[in-house]
């Protein structure tokens, strides 16, 4: 982090609180899990909660960014923490009175994804406005490289403190929440430019005119469908992973070991995110991050061990964090304040549900073909959005 941004205290009481509350999150996504197991016996069923706690993201995704751009969008981000912390404490409370159903838990997932998209865009929406366009590039690279952090110790972190007893995981949570909430409420930064009442038309209409501002800007349409691709192959890429890592005798740490190597990729990624975007073209970046993924994935296929797995994870997974900030940076400081919540939105959900869709797609070309053929598929689909990317007149113009 620069200096300037150092002493941005409304950055650091913004990027404190996600810390806390993404930690919690991932303690309690963990034990969500082995909760569900324990009361079903079906890894089905705890993969369905999660399942639900993203559906309720994205069918009130476009509604979500479109309520942002009306509300006041820190007491939105205020409120929604403090509601993410009750839901955590019911859970809390009724494993500790022995009364928890699995009901319940699918409710606090669907209202968690709600009360998430309203968070997301929000946050995303406004960040422009408390860091300024001088920085925007370098909050976001410092926002994804923290987000990353936790991810490559998420898994230890939550183990350990489910380690402590079933209530704990629940209950860190709901604390994790309110502190986030108490860094917004210290904030001094505006959110947004200016509050705007409902306008006479309805929520549809404003939903329409975000979707509408974003298919009008070629650039960001173009990289919004190639990310979408992208994320296609992501959501089937990470069941190919899995299934090719126990083709070769990886244990489960193992396997985890691999994502933690792709998550470690990510970071080093964030950190050189800021100057990297700031020296070479966005159109530039993203041919160049599709060219190493098509070139690099099909090298999956041919690892013979669970280290060469997480070499190929790791090395596919540095560049695509420099290219979401260069664009995500773009995209925001050419949005005009009162679209950034519906624009967020609209990727948002776009990209979420193409990692639902490609996660449903690998298991299916897996059943099919098995991994290595599917492993193959994969990287031909992403040498097409590397010959789309850099054939694209709108890419090369780009700067």
């Amino acid at each position: 982090m620069n200096t300037a941004l150092r002493r941005n205290k409304n950055f650091a009481l913004l990027l404190s609180g996600q810390i806390v509350s993404n930690a919690g999150d991932h303690i309690q996504d963990f034990a969500f899990l082995l909760l569900v197991l324990a009361m079903t016996g079906s890894a089905a069923q705890s993969g369905l909660v999660l399942g639900v706690n993203t559906a309720a993201y994205l069918l009130v995704g476009l509604a979500a960014g479109a309520l942002v751009d009306r509300w006041d969008r820190r007491r939105t981000m205020i409120w929604c923490e403090l509601g993410r912390a009750a839901l955590a404490a019911t859970v809390a409370a009724a494993l500790w009175l022995d009364r928890l159903t699995l009901p319940h838990l699918y409710a606090v997932a669907a209202l968690g994804g709600v009360l998430h998209a309203l968070f997301q865009s929000a946050s995303t929406a406004a960040l422009p406005t408390i860091v300024g366009p001088a920085q925007l590039a370098r909050a976001l690279a410092v926002t994804q490289g923290t987000l990353n952090t936790l991810r490559v110790s998420g898994a230890t972190l939550a183990a350990a403190v489910h380690g402590l007893g079933r209530t704990v995981p629940f209950a860190v949570n709901a604390v994790s929440f309110v502190a986030s909430a108490a860094s917004l409420r210290l904030m001094r930064a505006s959110f947004q430019e200016e509050t705007r009442p409902p306008g006479p038309g309805s929520l549809v209409a404003e939903i329409r005119e975000g979707l509408t501002w974003l298919w009008r800007q070629p650039v960001i349409r173009l990289f919004g469908l190639l990310q979408t691709g992208d994320m296609l192959r992501y959501g089937a890429g990470y069941l190919v992973i899995i299934t090719l890592a126990q083709g070769v005798g990886a244990s489960p740490q193992q396997i985890g070991l691999i994502f933690s190597a792709a998550a470690a990729g990510s970071l080093l990624g964030s950190l050189l995110a800021a100057r990297l975007a700031a020296r070479f073209p966005i159109g530039r970046l993203a041919a160049a991050m599709l060219w190493v993924e098509a070139l690099v994935f099909p090298l999956y296929a041919a690892a013979p061990d669970a280290l060469l797995l997480g070499l190929v994870a790791f090395a596919e997974s540095v560049l695509p964090p420099v290219y979401s900030v260069a664009m995500t940076s773009h995209r925001l400081a050419i949005t005009p304040d009162h679209l950034r919540g519906r624009t967020s939105a609209a990727l948002e959900t776009l990209t979420m549900g193409a990692l639902s869709a490609g996660t449903m797609a690998g298991g299916a070309m897996i059943a099919a073909w098995g991994p290595k053929p599917a492993t193959l598929t994969l990287a031909a689909w992403l040498l097409l959005l590397a010959i789309t990317a850099t054939a694209a007149p709108s890419v090369r113009r780009i700067r």
